[in-house]
Parts: C-alpha cells; structure tokens; sequence
C-alpha cells in the first residue's frame, strides 16, 4: 500500500479562493448539484420501514426471509442493498401485508 504524504504548510500558505479552486479541480470532490442529485439512487431505508411495522431485525428478517446479518449490514450502512433488494425493500414498504401473503408458506 502507498503511504500518502501531505504537505500541509503548502495548504496553510493557500486562501480561501486557492482552496476552492483545488477542490473544484478535483473530478472526485465535486459539488453536489440539482442534476446530480436527480441522477442518485435513492434506497429505501430498511430501518425506518421496519420501526414503522414494529418488527425486531430478527422479525422483519424472518417474516420477509431476508437473512439477518445482511439486514443489520444494511441497517448499519456497512453495505447497500442491490437494485433488486431496492426494489423488494419499496414494495415492503408500501404493502407488506400483500408481501407477507406471498411468501406464507402453504402446506
């Protein structure tokens, strides 16, 4: 691994416009604009719509068969859920009982 070095007293001799300038220069450190924000995916907060049943994690996670380790990774930012997850994670939210009758186990 690479040991990046910073030379501060370089950053402490910069202004204010100086500092702005590098930032703006930076592909990765870009402002966040009305366009760009359109373009980002939104993910359904898991937790929320969990609280919002009145589930535990260990509820939710059996009711909606979603294994609980990849609940909490979600809930605790550790990971982000993939499109279909997404998509499962906003159909709960808008009609978990019908999601509940679908997957009900049926002898």
């Amino acid at each position: 691994m690479k040991k990046t070095t910073n030379d501060w007293r370089r950053a402490d001799t910069m202004s204010e416009k100086d500092i702005h300038a590098a930032a703006l220069a930076d592909p990765d450190a870009q402002p966040l604009t009305p366009k760009r924000l359109a373009q980002m995916k939104r993910t359904p907060q898991v937790k929320v719509i969990r609280r919002a049943l009145g589930l535990s994690q260990e509820e939710f996670a059996a009711r909606f068969r979603i294994p609980l380790g990849t609940l909490r990774d979600w809930e605790q930012g550790r990971k982000d859920p993939d499109a279909a997850a997404r998509a499962y994670l906003v159909v709960i939210g808008r009609n978990p009982s019908a999601v509940s009758e679908a997957l009900r186990r049926t002898p």
